[in-house]
């Protein structure tokens, strides 16, 4: 957790001044659990050798230019769809954070749940300037204090001094030698697949959303540094990053599109690195309250998804609307699949097919570009 602080610290700074320079968030990529819950039986040296190379291949996408070469897919109502399928493929996330440690408490976390929202939504609604811009942050500290008073106690947090995580030989920084196997390779390449595929729509909504001009520089610095990362995360034996697409959404809420608020995020998260305790204590945040503020921020990416529908003018008749309901339709469907149907699927693809956001944006491309697409007068 430590080397995660510090990686995501140090390139959530690089992202905001050199990377893409939009107020994305950076952290640790859900999509590479896959491949390595799947690659459990080699050593950590092989799984995060292939973490390091699928960090190489992003930053090799990014400097030869190939990258430039697909930006003409996310269409205005592409980029719609993105943003739409943050918020619904997100949902079982929401509900596994709401319902974990729930057992004889369902009740009180279902409605304790509606009630934070809602009263963030009325924060939201009724409050002005700096007050309005940390209504996420209220929710969290009233959500915690009421858990504390009401819910099920907090567990007691373990904590470590900084001079046993540095003579720990489990923790040292660096994963060596490399090891490499073809299969595990194959694997999170395809995993790196999903990831761009995440890479791109998260620097493509904020662009349109904002209305940025230069979005091909942009998207090529944002991944060039995403790869270089993930380099990073690979000889550090740490998950990989990537820029999370519900930045949006947290916009919407806050009302602050500044990219340079990030950096003292950054700063923070790389100095808390240092303080095991306060990492512990951190860790110890309620699971219902983080839930329901991801619950708040979906519904504020949700409506910027629609805002932007209107906008843009995105759909215009009936073929149209069913370029945006089909892939949001899907990728509810694949969030949602039966635990004996994910098994059922090969490892090796198993990153993008189970994957609802990376199946609904190839969805919404095919639909887009192939199956209604526009013939030009």
């Amino acid at each position: 957790m430590q080397k995660l602080f510090i990686l995501a610290g140090v390139f959530l700074i690089v992202q905001v001044l050199w990377g893409h320079k939009l107020p994305l968030l950076i952290g640790p990529a859900s999509v590479l659990l896959i491949g390595i819950v799947s690659s459990l039986s080699f050593s950590y040296s092989v799984i995060y050798t292939s973490v390091t190379i699928g960090g190489v291949l992003l930053l090799l996408l990014s400097v030869s230019g190939l990258l430039a070469m697909i930006n003409f897919l996310f269409t205005p109502r592409i980029i719609v769809v993105i943003l739409l399928l943050i918020g619904f493929t997100l949902a079982p996330v929401i509900i596994n954070l709401l319902f974990e440690n729930s057992v004889g408490l369902e009740n009180f976390h279902f409605w304790f749940a509606i009630a934070l929202v809602l009263l963030m939504l009325v924060m939201n609604k009724w409050f002005v300037g700096i007050w309005k811009s940390i209504v996420v942050l209220l929710g969290l500290v009233i959500g915690t204090l009421v858990y504390i008073q009401f819910g099920k106690p907090m567990e007691p947090f373990e904590t470590t001094t900084l001079s046993e995580i540095v003579s720990s030989d489990k923790t040292s920084f660096f994963i060596l030698p490399f090891e490499f196997d073809f299969g595990v390779i194959i694997a999170f390449i395809f995993c790196y697949l999903a990831l761009l595929i995440n890479e791109l729509g998260s620097i493509q909504s904020m662009g349109s959303i904002l209305d940025v001009k230069d979005m091909d520089k942009r998207t090529q610095r944002g991944v060039a540094v995403t790869g270089v990362s993930n380099i990073f995360a690979g000889i550090s034996g740490v998950i990989g990053l990537v820029d999370f697409s519900f930045s949006p959404g947290i916009i919407s809420a806050t009302r602050c599109a500044s990219r340079y608020v990030l950096i003292p995020a950054g700063i923070g998260l790389m100095l808390i690195s240092f303080f095991p305790g306060l990492v512990s204590i951190l860790n110890q945040t309620p699971s219902l309250v983080i839930g329901a503020i991801m619950f708040y921020l979906m519904v504020s990416q949700l409506a910027s998804g629609f805002q932007l529908m209107q906008k843009q003018k995105a759909v215009l008749d009936f073929e149209s609307a069913i370029v945006i309901g089909f892939p949001v339709m899907l990728a509810v469907l694949i969030s949602f699949l039966p635990d004996a149907v994910v098994a059922s699927i090969p490892l090796i693809v198993r990153p993008i097919f189970t994957n609802g956001f990376v199946m609904g944006v190839i969805a919404v491309i095919i639909c887009e570009h192939f199956i209604y697409r526009k013939k030009k007068a």
